[in-house]
């Protein structure tokens, strides 16, 4: 810009000075072509130029902006390319994400070898696009589409990019840029979630391919799925009926042996639109409006409650239209019939008549569905339906079939098999599939189907309709009543049985299901020692199978036990209310005289100390199920702490009350010595410590402090545990006498955490994530509260690939140290602790 005000003092100086009409013809030109380089050049850097903060280029149709800036109310600095033209800003990518600046000292270069980076005021890079493409003349470019490429010289071939910021999306997902897979490099293109409006870097929600089975796109929060879009079915995803040609955009699906992606274009290019995902994992698509000067949205991929994951768990089907939402299928039946009574549908549905080939199974066929998940499936392009359903019923494990593709009368075969989740039912753009049913329930639907056509049949089957519909109300009303009966019988029964001196009011607001003795008795064979789980501190837990083939969980109060009523109703009132995936479902409650008991679902796979602590057992348990049970441990954790009613503060956390579903995923349990707080309270003080050692953070088993960072603490040592095979307590190892906690930090600050990991996990080992994993149990246990992150920041952490802080020293110790210690007073709290158990 200098070079330009001293030509335009030049030209005063030729003008006023002189008549020389050549020498002025000959400066205009050299003017004129001075602009013209700096116009052409404003959307593109090369090799050592560079644009310090403050400073941007923009693309060369005026779209698009890149330069450095700060979102939200926040301070931190990023380098992004936003919208030009619309105010307030809107960012659509940011380049250093997880690594912001503090202050203004950013600089973007490019490198002779074409590499984009971003480094600070001491020259420390904070990102690079890391190309593995040599460079002859790289330049980088900002195109009017929004995409950052580093070309070769002069190339403008997209195939021939060294690199471009499209194939690295954030939150938005704009026209021309691909959100898919490349098969041949393993490049995935998938939308994350910024963590808040003032933050950018990866929040909890993605939102990308999945090509297990076939192929669908997938909206998780974590590894949870939050939404499915569903396949592909050659017109549009089956979970998005409102997908349609429109006279804003067009799309188009590509699949081949190189890649996978769906891709949007705009059919007039002054239309501005961008697809998000929000920081609340909502994905949505909005256009600017220049009249009202905002951003208008336009469509929305998750539209109802039916939209919501498997709502009507396995084998049921989702129908916005109706009270309630959730129905069986054809020739299926609630698993769990209370539950379902209870708006509770997520056990899903299980088959009236078991399927049995020989007997000559068949089809029912649904209209206007969404197709159920994909992941277990099977497909050929090349089959019709026809030859699919013959495929499908000579394989007696095929649950269903459809075509994969509907146009043109419908071609391809899509087979599933096993349970079929996530089906809902639309009124426009729905798909057909055919479910396998046994040959008895077909026989009862094919008679109902067939009588409808004759007229005396008819009449049968409305006097039958009718009559059943009257006994139906009659049933249903003194059920009713003898519900209300037993309610209030069960009521004045509590009342008249309650120990002399106890208060009533506790009982009287425990808002949840109360059992009678006689039916866990029932339920349990007498309590029988057959039906016995195990027993910890509170008393033993039996096993059993209600009426309705419900497996339950029984834990009884002893009137012996360590934990008396006060212990039992906080245990209610503290999870009667919780609902989250990670934490154990409390069904109801039994209150018998000085009798106390709790109902909890029943897990198959016991705790998780049955199986990591076992030389046997760990075996079972490699890498990616590990992870998995720290991910849900932690999201379970974060709940508790932040996002439900009350925070509540679990003080027990421990592997043997961490029990495990069918599918091997975490539920936190036993909240006997839980504590609520309410408002802005974090922390407390207690002089009965209870708790087990080797999960007691420092300051509660020294001082009686609990707060949210002392489960932090707890959740530490578990991931330790959960890595190494090894328990904390008891822990010994013949070079040192440390605990579990001290030998990861020896092993850490000499980088050595590899000797570390647990061989019952033999090669399935993602070595990054694990000692990603020991990093950050790490800082879970270090000595002083405040130095701990919070449950947000673990998940965070867990969730994303960004550099973690360097943990201090833990407090650890010895067993026997601890001995020796007692016979001091100043180690009281030691002993106290000891007792607790």
């Amino acid at each position: 810009m200098g070079l330009g005000k001293h030509l335009k003092s030049r030209a005063v100086f030729y003008l006023g000075t002189t008549m020389d009409a050549l020498a002025t013809v000959v400066f205009i030109f050299s003017y004129v072509f001075f602009l013209l380089r700096i116009s052409t050049a404003v959307d593109t850097i090369t090799v050592n130029q560079y644009i310090r903060d403050g400073e941007t280029i923009t693309s060369a149709g005026g779209t698009f902006e890149l330069g450095f800036f700060s979102p939200g109310d926040s301070k931190n600095r990023y380098l992004g390319i936003w919208y030009k033209k619309v105010a307030p800003r809107t960012v659509v990518w940011v380049a250093n994400r997880e690594s912001p600046l503090t202050d203004s000292s950013g600089v973007l270069k490019v490198t002779q070898q074409g590499i984009l980076v971003v480094i600070n005021g001491t020259n420390g890079i904070l990102w690079n696009s890391n190309s593995s493409r040599s460079a002859q003349d790289p330049k980088a470019q900002l195109l009017e589409s929004g995409n950052l490429v580093m070309r070769n010289g002069n190339d403008g071939d997209p195939e021939n990019f060294l690199w471009q910021s499209f194939d690295y999306p954030c939150d938005t997902l704009l026209p021309g840029m691909k959100r898919g897979r490349n098969r041949v490099t393993g490049l995935d293109r998938y939308l994350s979630s910024w963590k808040s409006a003032d933050d950018p870097s990866k929040g909890n929600f993605t939102y990308g391919m999945d090509l297990s089975g076939f192929p669908q796109l997938f909206l998780r929060n974590g590894l949870a799925v939050k939404f499915r879009a569903g396949p592909w079915n050659g017109v549009r995803f089956s979970g998005i009926p409102q997908l349609t040609n429109n006279s804003v955009y067009t799309f188009d699906y590509v699949s081949n042996e190189k890649e996978i992606y769906f891709i949007y274009s705009l059919v007039n290019s002054s239309v501005i639109m961008r697809a998000v995902l929000t920081p609340d994992g909502y994905s949505r698509r909005f256009t600017w409006t220049d009249q009202k000067n905002e951003w208008t949205l336009y469509s929305t991929s998750q539209r109802d409650d039916c939209d919501n994951y498997a709502i009507c768990g396995v084998n049921g089907i989702c129908k916005i239209n109706q009270s309630p939402n959730c129905e069986c299928m054809k020739g299926f039946r609630p698993k769990f019939q209370s539950n379902w009574d209870m708006a509770y549908w997520s056990d899903g549905c299980v088959r009236s008549t078991p399927l049995d080939c020989q007997k000559g199974d068949g089809f029912v066929k649904y209209s206007g569905v969404k197709l159920p998940d994909t992941r277990s499936s099977w497909f050929n392009e090349s089959m019709n339906l026809k030859e699919c359903a013959s495929l499908c019923l000579s394989n007696c494990s095929c649950t269903a079939y459809a075509n994969s593709d509907i146009r043109g009368g419908g071609s391809g075969c899509l087979l599933w098999f096993g349970d079929l989740i996530d089906i809902r039912d639309f009124t426009q753009n729905g798909q057909e599939f055919y479910v396998r049913m046994a040959a008895a329930d077909l026989d009862a639907l094919s008679s109902l189907n067939s009588s409808s056509k004759k007229k005396k049949k008819q009449v049968i089957v409305i006097s039958i309709s009718i009559t059943g519909i009257v006994l139906l109300s009659l049933v249903l009303t003194l059920y009713v009543l003898k519900k209300r009966k037993r309610q209030l019988k069960r009521r004045g029964y509590m009342d008249h049985n309650t120990e002399e001196g106890e208060t009533n009011e506790g009982q009287k607001h425990l808002e949840i299901p109360l059992f009678d003795l006689d039916t866990l008795l029932n339920a349990t064979n007498n309590f029988s020692s057959d039906n016995k789980l195990g027993e910890g501190g509170f008393g033993p837990v039996y096993k059993g199978i209600l009426q309705e083939g419900q497996e339950i969980a029984v834990k009884m109060m002893l009137k012996t036990s360590r934990q008396g009523l006060e212990e039992f109703k906080n245990e209610v009132e503290s999870i009667a209310k919780l609902q989250h995936r990670n934490l154990v479902k409390l069904l109801g409650c039994c209150i018998h005289g000085r009798e106390r008991m709790l109902i909890y679902e029943y897990l198959p796979n016991k705790s998780l100390d049955f199986f990591i602590f076992d030389q046997m057992r760990s075996m079972v348990l490699d890498w990616p199920k590990r992870f998995h049970i720290i991910n849900g441990i932690a999201r379970g954790l974060l709940y508790l702490h932040q996002d439900s009613r009350l925070r509540i503060i679990h003080r027990d956390l421990k592997a043997e009350n961490i029990l495990l579903d069918n599918e091997m995923s975490p539920k936190i349990s036993d909240f006997g010595i839980a504590r609520s707080f309410g408002g802005n309270e974090t922390e407390a003080n207690t002089t009965r410590v209870a708790g087990t050692l080797g999960y007691m953070s420092p300051e509660y088993a020294s001082e009686g402090l609990y707060s949210t960072k002392s489960d932090v603490f707890s959740f530490g040592v578990l991931v330790l545990e959960i890595v190494s095979g090894k328990r904390n307590r008891g822990f010994n190892n013949p070079d040192h006498e440390l605990n579990l906690l001290g030998h990861a930090w020896t092993l850490f600050i000499e980088d050595r955490s590899s000797e570390f990991i647990d061989a019952a996990m033999g090669n399935t080992c993602n070595l990054s994530e694990v000692l990603r994993s020991i990093n950050l149990g790490l800082l879970c246990v270090q000595r002083f509260p405040e130095d701990r992150p919070n449950m947000q920041f673990v998940v965070l952490m867990l969730s994303s690939e960004g550099a973690l802080p360097q943990p201090k020293e833990p407090c650890f110790f010895t067993d026997r140290n601890m001995m020796e210690a007692n016979s001091t007073s100043s180690t009281q709290p030691y002993i106290t602790m000891l007792e607790a158990r």
